[in-house]
């Protein structure tokens, strides 16, 4: 009987001088353009150096007996992967969150290319640890953490998965109108839209929205619990601003959409989106699915 071999598979995302290269052909054309806007190529060019640097040593450190495969961040939605392999993301925290929804337990190896740059929240690895970990966290050696996950479940029979938080609103700068309830608690509400975040997703862009209005919720990154927090709640005649955040665990909270042009998106990818226009109902809480993360 034949023995499928682990795989390691790496997950890069363009850099910002590949992105400018992309757009401009050249790298004459790329300095020109950045010193037309008072900046240095040569900053955008180091940076892209360190992260070829990192994604070489981490691919030099994988068993010679195992498989390799590379796929970039767009490519996501159609790479397939196996019960066999290990994930290992070479860039910012970010990309550990958007290979996070593609996975069913498959370990996770976030590599930081420029520890002075990226906060290394998520991507907390350096490449020259890779030699030890790759076995381990095949064989499930390796230190590692059950991160809860976020899941939206439309009336639709549609899902989508998120390992910071999935935000609920109008797909322009309108206000979004829908009823939210929570166990026994119901209002409506006119608001910036509303996010569902998981205890990853709290030290992110719900932070920032935490820090703004005052308000405090607890969730640690393994705990099976998400919070939602509303940006922005409108008081009127027929909308209300009493439910502003809460913890959610056991039963989902329940959203009901009363406009037109609403989404639902996840990790702030906004165009893998999926419509929520008046009518439609979403039930959002913690996933059965978690990300395996690797923490060395």
């Amino acid at each position: 009987m034949s023995v499928v071999r682990p795989r390691a598979v790496f997950v890069t995302r363009p850099s910002d001088y590949r992105l400018m290269l992309a757009a401009h052909a050249t790298r004459g054309q790329v300095r020109f353009v950045m010193r037309s806007r008072g900046q240095r190529a040569e900053d955008l060019e180091a940076r892209d150096a360190e992260q070829a640097d990192a994604l070489r040593a981490a691919r030099a450190a994988v068993p010679p007996d195992w498989r390799q495969a590379e796929v970039e961040r767009d490519d996501l939605d159609r790479f397939l992967f196996g019960p066999e392999d290990v994930v290992v993301a070479v860039g910012q925290d970010g990309l550990v969150a958007n290979v996070a929804k593609y996975l069913h337990g498959q370990p996770v190896l976030g590599v930081n290319p420029s520890p002075d740059l990226y906060d290394g929240v998520l991507a907390r690895l350096r490449a020259d640890r890779l030699a030890r970990l790759l076995p381990a966290a095949f064989h499930g050696d390796a230190p590692a953490e059950r991160r809860t996950m976020v899941e939206a479940v439309l009336d639709t029979g549609e899902t989508l998965t998120a390992l910071n938080e999935v935000f609920l609103g109008h797909r322009s700068h309108q206000s979004a109108r829908y009823a939210l309830a929570d166990g026994d608690a119901h209002e409506n509400q006119s608001s910036s839209g509303l996010i569902v975040a998981s205890g990853t997703g709290i030290t992110g862009w719900a932070r920032s929205i935490l820090e703004a209005t005052g308000q405090s919720l607890a969730l640690g990154p393994e705990e099976r619990a998400v919070g939602y927090l509303v940006r922005e709640p409108f008081p009127s005649r027929a909308t209300g601003t009493g439910m502003r955040a809460g913890r959610i665990a056991a039963e989902p909270l329940a959203v009901t959409s009363r406009m037109d042009g609403g989404v639902v998106f996840a990790d702030g990818i906004e165009q893998d989106f999926l419509p929520f226009d008046w009518g439609r109902r979403a039930s959002i809480g913690p996933s059965d699915r978690f990300l395996n993360l690797v923490t060395g």
